[in-house]
């Protein structure tokens, strides 16, 4: 694992929709190390939250690591704004959390939902190239959210698309894809999803009669990823685990998903909290910057200004992190 603190130039961005999208970072070292089912931790700024993210893709030959984030919360709203080819990111800690297990099983399904479409995507690929029959389910919203498609179809054998307006593949959710693969393909030797944990826990429930190995990728809310906080905790078996170092893969029959939904729940406040004051700081911010513009224009006057630039809130403090 690197740990290095210095500069990431990000080599490539990608935008997807108006929330998702990738940003691929040159370091030769982590792409080297990189493995299905790691994550990294990223620091944009020198003041910002470390925040863990999935690795969605790596290239040894180019030396790179490509990231999928969703602008949901404060700083992944920011970094949507501030990381653009040319930038760099503070920090990156990684490759984390123990590598995916994709050897041995002869046929796989590799279920992705949502966010869960991008890190699914080295797993099928890492399946596919041991020798596995890889068949991909990948469910979004509607098609113009659909990516990555023909990165999916050159390593799966079979591929799923559902939406649920039924613009692109089939209409429903991806359980009605897993439903399918099943149906058809009786001798199907593992399952592994990725995505939403309620999608995890319908995909665990659909697979377990059948008696089919299935393995979900776990997202608590993390702070240092060395097992230290305690706060990526989950209960696999009745037993207390941690995500960061002894998953993110777990058993999806024996994940406590219920406990691990409330757990993300739990900062749901704050989290609110620190996105209105960073999007109020922001709003301010542009405001200055377009008045000052009028300062080369005859109908510029100090009273158009809307704030002084020393009145503006530092938009990091007091802001829950982790």
């Amino acid at each position: 694992m690197t740990n290095e603190m210095f500069d990431y130039e990000i080599v490539a961005r990608e935008d997807f929709s108006d929330v998702t999208y990738l940003l691929e970072f040159h370091h030769p070292l982590m792409a080297k190390a990189a493995r299905p089912g790691q994550f990294v931790i990223v620091m944009s700024h020198e003041h910002g939250e470390r925040i863990p993210l999935t690795i969605a893709d790596f290239d040894k030959k180019k030396g790179t690591i490509t990231l999928v984030i969703q602008a949901v919360g404060k700083t992944t709203r920011e970094m949507q704004q501030t990381c653009q080819v040319g930038t760099k990111l503070y920090g990156v800690v990684g490759p984390m959390g123990d590598p995916s297990h994709t050897g041995g099983a002869k046929k796989v399904v590799c279920v992705g939902g949502g966010l869960g479409v991008a890190p699914i995507y080295p797993q099928a690929r890492a399946f596919k190239e041991s020798g596995a029959y890889v068949i991909g389910i990948v469910g979004f919203r509607t098609k113009d959210l659909v990516f990555w498609e023909d990165k999916f179809r050159a390593c799966c054998d079979e591929f799923i698309v559902c939406t649920d307006d039924g613009s692109a593949g089939i209409k429903g959710l991806i359980t009605d894809g897993v439903k399918l693969a099943i149906a058809k393909h009786p001798d199907i030797g593992e399952l592994v999803a990725i995505g939403p944990p309620v999608m995890m826990k319908a995909c665990a429930a659909m697979t377990q009669p059948h008696n089919i190995k299935t393995v979900v990728s776990l997202n608590p809310i993390m702070v240092d990823g060395t097992g230290m906080c305690g706060g990526c905790r989950v209960k696999i078996g009745g037993q207390v685990k941690f995500a960061c170092v002894d998953g993110p893969d777990f058993d999806g029959h024996q994940v406590d998903f219920d406990d691990l939904m409330s757990r993300l729940r739990r900062f749901k406040a704050e989290e609110k909290t620190a996105l209105e004051r960073w999007s109020e700081s922001c709003r301010m911010k542009n405001e200055i910057e377009a008045a000052s513009l009028t300062r080369q224009s005859p109908a510029y006057s100090p009273d158009n200004l809307p704030v002084e630039p020393s009145a503006l809130p530092d938009p990091f403090e007091e802001v829950k992190g982790g």
